[in-house]
């Protein structure tokens, strides 16, 4: 049976209901101005620039006695803390290359809040309208019934584009999903990344960044669904007459498949392959009480596997030098709100020098206005789609 809600009903509370979550949302400190966390008493660590990210090359501020960091071979690469936010080190973070199906990160933060896990909706031939073709699918076939926690999986094990393509049309449709997942990386201070297919299709201008998908991740770990979703290696998907197929995870450092080693301590995310692009991958890992979150994008050199083994390497590296470097920037830079003083000139500047949206201060005017009716609108929604469930 299928469960269904007028689109406008479901456009205005899916869009109000994210934007609520985002503006509500607390922005932490943008640098880092206290002591080393590993050596209590020390000198006082000097904050980063707040546009250093933006400088071409790699940016690491290490101690004496610190890792040296990896040589790796991919056009950009972030490694932060996920806690924090603080970025340990960075080559050419800001560097708008294609993500690739890492951008599914971004749909999930956008998407995931609006539709229930059980809700459960019968695919019709419009659903799998526009599918790129040479797609990543899971078998989302028309005329079966799913729940939309299937429909995840799907996405998160299988990087589905057929399971993108049904839940985007269940929150209001492509180009409605496309704008709210726009809306949704500025409101995070994500401002490299611009939207043209929800499932990280090769399309003309469609863009991001290692810092703005590790934004994306680091924020995906907050949201217990998206956490789950991303950490699972393997789960059944519906199939014919009532009968199950096995999927599994294809981010190799989570499950050690085709020789890859799996990473001790993977927590998972999301990685994305297409000609264009190259390989990318979005990883966080724990150990020893840290979280980091590491993007590597299209690594130059190694086969079709060196992004898993270049991200292990920036793991590796990240944990060896917790307490001995100090930030080079932070992952809440763009999003937090500048502070009355001199700290506020540096931040507008680096941020009215890179950016070629809209400015902060109107996404958030525009965001917090929105925000005002998300509360009533998702209630109404949640509300319709418990009573057509009941019936």
């Amino acid at each position: 049976m299928t469960i269904g809600f007028p689109s406008r009903l479901a456009v205005s509370a899916c869009a109000l209901c994210m934007t609520g979550l985002l503006v509500c949302a607390p922005a932490t400190a943008a640098a880092h101005t206290g002591s080393d966390p590993a050596a209590p008493g020390g000198p006082p660590v000097a904050a980063a620039s707040p546009d250093l990210l933006y400088h071409s090359g790699t940016q690491v501020r290490p101690h004496r006695g610190a890792p040296r960091v990896p040589d790796v071979s991919a056009l950009s690469w972030v490694v932060a803390d996920a806690h924090s936010g603080e970025v340990l080190a960075a080559h050419d973070a800001h560097r708008r290359l294609p993500p690739a199906s890492t951008l599914k990160t971004l749909f999930a933060l956008t998407v995931l809040p609006v539709l229930p896990g059980g809700l459960r909706h019968t695919v019709g031939a419009e659903d799998l309208a526009g599918i790129g073709p040479g797609s990543s699918l899971v078998g989302v076939a028309e005329g079966r019934t799913y729940q939309v926690a299937d429909l995840w999986r799907g996405v998160f094990l299988n990087s589905g584009n057929d399971a993108v393509h049904v839940l985007a049309r269940l929150s209001g449709g492509w180009r409605t999903t496309a704008t709210r997942m726009q809306a949704t990386a500025r409101a995070l201070g994500a401002r490299d990344t611009h939207v043209r297919s929800p499932d990280g299709y090769d399309t003309p201008g469609q863009v991001s960044s290692a810092y703005d998908l590790a934004v994306f991740g680091r924020a995906g770990l907050r949201n217990a669904d998206f956490a789950r979703y991303c950490g699972t290696a393997e789960a059944m998907f519906p199939g014919r007459g009532g009968w199950s197929y096995g999927i599994r995870n294809t981010n190799r450092l989570l499950t050690g498949a085709d020789g890859v080693e799996p990473y001790d301590g993977l927590i998972g995310i999301k990685n994305g392959y297409t000609s264009h692009a190259g390989n990318t991958l979005v990883a966080a890992a724990r150990r020893g009480g840290r979280t980091l979150v590491v993007t590597v994008m299209n690594p130059q050199s190694g086969g079709g596997f060196a992004v898993y083994e270049e991200a292990r390497r920036l793991l590796d590296w990240g944990f060896g030098a917790a307490g001995r470097v100090d930030p080079v920037g932070s992952l809440d830079a763009l999003r937090a709100r500048p502070r009355p003083g001199p700290d506020a000139v540096p931040v507008a500047a680096a941020v009215a020098a890179h950016d070629d949206g809209p400015g902060w201060l109107e996404t958030w005017a525009i965001l917090g206005a929105a925000g005002l009716g998300a509360g009533s609108m998702a209630v109404a929604l949640r509300n319709r789609v418990g009573g057509a469930a009941r019936g």
